[in-house]
C-alpha cells in the first residue's frame, strides 16, 4: 500500500485559496468558517496564499473576515500588488472560480429598453430563454416578431448567450453592422473610437452591413421581419476568434478575422465578474479602462508615469484600491481637484 500523498501543487493552493474567497464573499456559515480555520492551520502556505490573494484582489472586506476569524492575523507581505507573468497565469484560474459573482443592479426596463449606468453591470434573461449581460454604460432594445428576434446595441458592451431556434434567428444592430446567430455565445462592444469588436466564444455568427439601416426596430413585423442581413456576402466568424467592425457601413472580409486565444478571451470577458485584469499594459491604458467604469476622470501630471506597465487584477469600479496600489508600491501619488478628477503623479 502507498502511504504517501502527494503535496498540492501551488497551482491548486491558489485555487483554492480562491474559491475561499468566493465563499467569503457570499458570507461563510459556521461549519465554513470552522472548515476556512482548519484549511489555513493545516499548512503554513495555506495562509499566506489566501492573505497574498486578498491583497491581489484588493479584498478589504475579505481581509476584515479573516481577522474575525484569527485573533492575531499574521501580515501578508506585500507581494504582486500589480503582478508578474506567474501571477497572471493565477488570476485566469481565478476569473474561472468566480464565474457566479457579477456585480451592479437590476436592469431598468421600458419598450423592452435594458440599460445600465457607469459602473453598473446586469444580466437578464429574455422571453426565448437567451441571457444577455450588459457591462458599465450599457443600452440596448429588444424586439421579438414570430420570424425574428432583434436587439438594438446603442452603446456599451453586451455578451449574449442564444437560445437555439434555427426558425427564428437573433441579430444584434450595431450601426450599419449586425451579428446574427442562432445558438451560440459572443461578445460585442462600441469602443470609445466607435468601432464594434466582436468576440465569438461558441459556435459561430454571421457579420455584414445591414440590409437597411435606416430601418428602426419599431417597424420591425411579421411581413418585414428582415432588417438585418442581406441574402448574400455574409462573413462567418467562429469561437475563437474576433474582428473589428467599422460600424460605417464598410463589409468585413475573412482577413480582417483574427483568432484570440482562450486566455485572451477569459481577459477580454473577465467584467462578466465585476474585474479587471491587466497584462503589462501602460498604466494610461489601464486608466482608460477602469474610467468605463466610474465618472472620475484621471489626469496625468507626469507623461512618463503613462509608459509604466502594470498587470493585475482589478475590482471594475475600485478607485481607491487602485490608488493604494499605486502609492504603495510605485510612489504615485494622487489628489483629487474637487471636480471630479484625480491628478496622478510622481512622489
Amino acid at each position: 500500500m502507498n502511504n504517501i500523498r502527494p503535496m498540492p501543487s501551488t497551482q491548486e493552493l491558489y485555487d483554492e485559496a480562491s474559491l475561499w474567497i468566493v465563499k467569503m464573499d457570499k458570507g461563510l456559515s459556521a461549519d465554513e468558517q470552522t472548515a476556512l480555520q482548519e484549511w489555513m492551520q493545516a499548512d503554513q502556505a495555506h495562509y499566506d496564499i489566501l492573505m497574498e490573494m486578498t491583497q491581489l484582489w484588493d479584498k478589504m472586506d475579505a481581509m476584515s473576515r479573516l481577522s474575525d476569524l484569527f485573533v492575531k492575523p499574521k501580515p501578508a507581505a506585500p507581494q504582486w500588488p500589480l503582478v508578474s507573468a506567474l501571477a497572471a497565469s493565477v488570476l485566469f484560474a481565478l476569473s474561472v472560480a468566480i464565474w457566479a459573482i457579477i456585480g451592479g443592479n437590476s436592469p431598468e426596463s421600458g419598450d423592452n429598453i435594458y440599460r445600465t449606468a457607469i459602473g453598473e453591470q446586469s444580466t437578464v434573461i429574455l422571453s426565448d430563454g437567451s441571457q444577455i449581460t450588459l457591462n458599465t454604460n450599457t443600452k440596448v432594445q429588444v424586439k421579438y416578431t414570430a420570424r425574428a428576434r432583434l436587439l438594438q446595441l446603442s452603446n456599451g458592451e453586451l455578451h449574449v448567450r442564444v437560445a437555439k431556434d434555427p426558425a427564428r434567428p437573433l441579430s444584434v444592430m450595431v450601426g450599419d453592422q449586425v451579428v446574427q446567430a442562432v445558438g451560440t455565445e459572443f461578445n460585442i462592444e462600441i469602443t470609445d473610437q466607435q468601432k464594434i469588436e466582436l468576440v465569438v466564444t461558441e459556435g459561430k455568427v454571421k457579420v455584414n452591413v445591414r440590409r437597411d439601416p435606416q430601418k428602426t426596430l419599431a417597424q420591425a413585423d411579421d411581413q418585414q421581419p428582415d432588417l438585418t442581413l442581406p441574402e448574400n456576402a455574409v462573413t462567418v466568424v467562429v469561437a475563437g476568434e474576433q474582428v473589428v467592425l467599422s460600424g460605417k457601413g464598410v463589409e468585413v472580409t475573412p482577413d480582417e478575422i483574427t483568432e484570440v486565444s482562450a486566455d485572451d478571451i477569459k481577459v477580454k470577458l473577465s467584467w462578466r465578474q465585476g474585474n479587471l485584469i491587466f497584462r503589462g499594459e501602460s498604466l494610461e491604458e489601464a486608466v482608460k479602462e477602469i474610467g468605463r467604469y466610474t465618472s472620475v476622470e484621471f489626469v496625468f501630471m507626469n507623461e512618463d508615469l503613462k509608459k509604466m506597465r502594470v498587470a493585475g487584477l482589478f475590482k471594475a469600479g475600485d478607485v481607491e484600491g487602485l490608488l493604494a496600489t499605486l502609492r504603495e508600491n510605485f510612489d504615485i501619488v494622487s489628489q483629487k481637484d474637487g471636480n471630479g478628477k484625480v491628478l496622478l503623479s510622481a512622489d
